[in-house]
């Protein structure tokens, strides 16, 4: 595939499929006495694309002879910001010139969205609050136009191929395992997305430049119904890994399971605590090799993977979120479980404060009769001690 790139300006369709898109957000001058600065950063684009695969430049400048449509045009530029990889703010304010009011607001809406790019001359006044925020939400600040259009380049790498719908998921979602595998569940069962508006992501990471959790309101045509239902947000992370830790008792009921109980915002219980199997994210391929870790990370115990009995992945809750659990069982010893009951007031966690937990030892039947867990959690438990 040849390297190709595509300039859309406002108000006009892009085209049907590409593998990044940008869009130049910034002030535009009040009279064409003044240069527009969009069209030297679409050459700087077109100069220094050189992957294979099609970059489309959205530029809100209205291409010669086509009518102004203020209304129409804020809709066109919020539906393409939402749906590109990186949006570029330039601003070299001129107070007389191009103020730059609205551009504020804009750039105030998208800061903290992790994928602005922001450049201005070091000359050009009232944008130090601007540069700040950037500081703040791990933006990067350029001070002159070609180096503002190579820190988006650098954000979008090779970028991904896109087509319909998919171009409305930009990169930093697009890319995650998390999402990639909720479209391949989509697309085995036929269905297809129509369209995407990412209305959330939670970054971590030193730069906040890792998408650890995103929410989305999907549309999405359903083969088996031929309908699109377009009502719902789709939630996800990465996928957790949950082992079943167990001593045998003469019943069911009298098995003994080891729970860590840990505090976690979202928890509605009683003491405010969650109630659940050791275990935990990772953005590795290996649950084995992750649900292992986060045993001896949570309660002490270091086991060998092949002690692991793995029963399968399934979602959680398939109404809030798309991730899965990834659950393994393993019989434990009378000796183990003597050491586990001795530890119960000691933390573990992963030692950086975040978290912290607990170990909690109790039978199936207290586990279910007194409502230690969660439906999520019970079922998993119930799983791992039928199989």
């Amino acid at each position: 595939m040849d390297s190709e790139v595509i300039v859309v300006h406002a108000n006009e369709a892009p085209p049907t499929s590409w593998d990044a898109a940008v869009f130049l957000a910034g002030p535009l001058p009040r009279s064409a006495d003044v240069p527009a600065w969009n069209r030297d950063a679409v050459a700087f684009f077109q100069e220094q694309w050189r992957h294979d695969g099609r970059l489309v430049v959205f530029t809100p400048e209205l291409r010669e002879g086509v009518l102004a449509d203020y209304t129409g045009q804020a809709d066109w530029e919020s539906r393409w910001m939402h749906a590109v990889d990186v949006i570029v703010f330039w601003v070299p304010r001129d107070m007389a010139t191009m103020p730059a009011l609205t551009t504020n607001i804009e750039y105030g809406a998208w800061v903290a969205s992790g994928k602005v790019v922001f450049g201005a001359p070091p000359t050009a006044p009232k944008n130090e609050y601007l540069r700040h925020l950037a500081e703040a939400n791990g933006v990067p600040v350029r001070d002159t136009l070609a180096d503002t259009v190579r820190a988006a380049l650098a954000q979008v790498g090779t970028g991904a191929h896109r087509t319909e719908g998919e171009r409305t998921v930009p990169l930093q979602v697009w890319a995650t395992d998390s999402f990639q595998a909720w479209h391949r569940a989509q697309r085995a069962a036929g269905n297809r997305l129509v369209s995407a508006r990412v209305e959330w992501t939670f970054r971590v990471g030193p730069a906040r430049d890792t998408v650890f959790y995103w929410a989305a309101h999907v549309e999405v045509h359903v083969a088996d119904e031929n309908r699109v239902k377009s009502n719902e947000v789709v939630l996800s992370r990465p996928d957790a890994a949950q082992v079943a830790l167990y001593r045998p008792g003469r019943t069911l009921d009298d098995t003994v399971v080891v729970l860590v109980r840990e505090f976690r915002s979202p928890a509605t219980t009683v003491d405010g605590f969650v109630h659940e199997l050791p275990g935990g994210s990772s953005t590795r391929h290996d649950p084995t090799a992750w649900a292992v870790d986060e045993v001896r990370e949570e309660t002490g115990l270091v086991l060998d993977a092949d002690r692991l009995r793995p029963l399968g992945a399934r979602q959680v809750a398939a109404t809030v979120s798309a991730h899965r659990a990834h659950l393994f069982a393993a019989e434990i010893t009378g000796a183990e479980l003597d050491w586990l009951r001795a530890r119960q007031d000691v933390p573990g966690g992963d030692g950086g404060g975040s978290e912290r937990t607990w170990i909690e030892i109790a039978t199936y039947a207290d586990i279910r009769d007194q409502r230690l867990v969660d439906w999520a959690t019970l079922g998993m438990i119930t799983q791992a001690l039928a199989d």
